[in-house]
């Protein structure tokens, strides 16, 4: 086979799980061939670079076979060849040792820090709430 579809080659060389996962990255520009954006049915052939996006990281892959039925991963280094630069494994090591490095304090969920010191400014107000006793006769 000299040629296969981009979304179906990306499913059988095992860079995405499933294909619909595959076509969703290609629709939202997250593969692109020799640095153009493409569509699910694009044509891939021997030889082409096909880039894609898995934040933070940018992964590079040469084609080395042109497939359409998904094999094992033992016979993963005869389909591509990784030629992701260096530098992006960097990164990705650097986001993984930073770790909530995005995440702007006071938004999200809290920490356990956070959760503690919430706990503890809320709950001394709400301890003498409970002995009272309300009737619904009595409103």
């Amino acid at each position: 086979m000299e040629e296969a579809r981009i979304d179906k080659w990306l499913w059988a060389a095992r860079i995405f799980k499933t294909r619909s996962i595959a076509v969703d990255a290609i629709k939202n520009s997250r593969v692109t061939i020799n640095g153009m954006n493409v569509k699910p049915s694009r044509m891939v052939k021997v030889g082409e670079v096909v880039s894609v996006r898995k934040p933070p990281v940018t992964y590079s892959f040469k084609i080395l076979k042109t497939i359409e039925q998904r094999v094992g991963a033992k016979l993963i280094p005869e389909i591509y060849e990784n030629v992701t630069p260096a530098d992006q494994y960097e990164l990705l090591e650097m986001n993984r040792i930073s770790g909530f490095v995005d995440r702007a304090r006071g938004t999200g969920r809290p920490t356990k820090k956070e959760r503690r010191a919430l706990d503890e400014f809320i709950g001394p107000s709400l301890e003498g709430f409970d002995d009272f006793d309300f009737d619904e006769d009595d409103i």
